[in-house]
């Protein structure tokens, strides 16, 4: 009888979800915001979408799929236009970096590196932590955050396992698993902010800037690591200490042995084989030829990119086409350890996250709707009474705003949804959007407190070693720090780096 009520709860609960959405769409369209009915009806498609991505009552990505059915029937936009934002480079892109991802799995070269970085550090507690935090925000750099900490989390609880064997038990060995595990996460979304395909949030805005602003200068890789590194830099130093020395004190004395326990780990991986070798050397010649894609200034020097040479057409070759061209290799190198097989086989490819690809196109359909109905502009006139304060304190709440939101939402679909109300409302209030954009994106990976706001710490909470109090007690200052970071680091950065002026707005921005 209890099963059958507790059906019956949740059953309804999966109605109301669903009935909610539609619902609060209808009132939008009854209330009529704007002059241009186009507005209401395209503000109630964001609705809908943000109510379903918000209460997942379907999958996320069905969710994305929604503006291919709504915008046409709605008479905002013909299909013609909405399908093609699902095919746009940035969804390639992220194609590309997951299959170089799944190239590294599948040689098993991702474990060695992690191994040979924690085993680097020794086997105090502080350092283990410090070592799988390197690890995680290395690899997460150039792989999803999510790959990094499936990866990496194996390797931690064998550590912990190892840590209990040789006689640690009670509080210490609690203290170094749920601290171990925490470092993982976080640091795996600390490191995704560094680069360009760190995390999805940075390729919605590189593709959202496109799409409001074509005539914006489209963010370089190696300019975007010229900020972000630095931010995930000093973020992962302050994590550190914050993890290991405040919010969960560890000792000094060695857990582990003089690294035994890491060291037993590398042995049974033996030397280091051709395919290894060889997805690693694919690897690094995709990140060298997205950092030398574009023009590098240093200084009053000026090193040409390898796009800029005659035989490419100017803007014909970008990121995607590098991550493409590398993955397919992958498709086509042989594989030693595994006989008559290549380095990367298509069954292979079910692990990619096709519905992150779907999730991205929905969000880049739904800018656009943003632009071509008009919403962008009147959402931007509404957020005019900010006009008063200083524009680095308008980034500043925009930091906490996306910090703490985020955290019951999916960061991805949060920065979909509000870039384009944050771009329009930079230019209302004469600021360039990027001012906000930037700070809004990679405030979204600063969420740290809850596991449903990121996928990472769903991962290490389903470990069994993170109570729900501690990821909270931790993630605080995480969230704090991070919105710091973010504001102070962008604040300096943003004019050197990217010839931003928080002030004024450039001549491709205005209407």
């Amino acid at each position: 009888m209890e099963d059958e009520q507790g059906d019956s709860r949740r059953s309804g609960s999966r109605v109301l979800k669903l009935a909610l959405g539609p619902a609060l769409a209808g009132v939008v369209v009854l209330l009529g915001p704007g002059e241009d009915p186009k507005i209401a009806r395209m503000a109630a498609v964001a609705i809908w979408m943000a109510v379903w991505w918000v209460t997942e009552a379907v999958p996320i990505p069905v969710t994305a799929l929604l503006p291919l059915v709504l915008i046409p029937v709605l008479g905002i936009s013909p299909i013609r236009e909405v399908a093609p934002e699902f095919a746009r480079p940035t969804i390639f892109l992220f194609l590309g970096g997951f299959l170089l991802a799944l190239g590294l799995q599948a040689s098993g070269a991702h474990r060695r590196l992690a191994l040979a970085i924690v085993h680097a550090v020794g086997g105090q507690p502080r350092r283990i932590v410090l070592g799988f935090m390197l690890a995680a925000a290395l690899l997460s750099m150039w792989i999803s955050n999510t790959a990094t900490v499936m990866v990496l989390m194996p390797i931690g609880l064998s550590v912990i396992a190892a840590t209990g064997d040789r006689g640690v038990t009670g509080k210490p060995l609690k203290t170094l698993a749920v601290t171990v595990m925490l470092g993982i996460a976080y640091a795996a979304d600390i490191g995704g902010m560094a680069t360009l395909v760190g995390t999805p949030p940075n390729l919605v805005y590189k593709e959202q800037l496109n799409t409001l602003f074509p005539g914006a200068p489209p963010p370089s890789f190696a300019e975007w690591m010229m900020l972000g590194l630095p931010i995930s830099a000093v973020f992962l130093g302050i994590g550190w200490v914050v993890l290991t020395r405040f919010v969960f004190r560890m000792g000094h004395e060695s857990l582990l042995g003089s690294r035994d326990a890491v060291a037993g780990l590398q042995r049974k991986l033996g030397p280091i084989r051709r395919d290894e070798l060889v997805a690693v050397t694919v690897f690094a010649v995709t990140t060298l030829l997205w950092i030398t894609r574009k023009d590098i200034q240093l200084g009053a020097f000026t090193i040409p990119g390898w796009s800029s040479l005659p035989m490419f057409s100017p803007g014909f070759v970008d990121d995607a086409v590098v991550a493409m061209a590398l993955a397919i290799l992958l498709f086509l190198l042989p594989s030693k350890d595994r006989p008559g097989e290549r380095l990367l086989e298509w069954r292979m490819a079910s692990e990619v996250p096709w519905g992150m690809l779907l999730l991205f196109g929905g969000g880049f359909a739904l800018a656009a709707g943003f632009r071509s109905s008009g919403l962008s502009v009147w959402l931007g006139e509404q957020l005019l009474s900010l006009r008063g304060l200083h524009p680095l304190l308008v980034m500043v709440l925009v930091c906490v705003a996306l910090t703490f939101l985020t955290e019951l939402t999916s960061n991805t679909a949060t920065t979909q949804m509000l870039l384009p109300i944050l771009a329009a409302a930079a230019v209302s209030l004469g600021m360039d959007p990027r001012g906000l954009m930037i700070p809004a994106t990679l405030s979204a990976s600063c969420a740290f407190m809850m596991p449903v706001a990121s996928p990472t710490q769903a991962i290490v909470f389903a470990s069994g070693y993170v109570p729900i109090r501690d990821m909270v007690r931790a993630g605080i200052w995480f969230n704090l720090v991070g919105v710091i970071l973010v504001a102070v680091v962008f604040g300096l950065l943003a004019g050197p780096v990217m010839g931003i002026d928080l002030g004024s707005v450039p001549g491709w921005a205005k209407p």
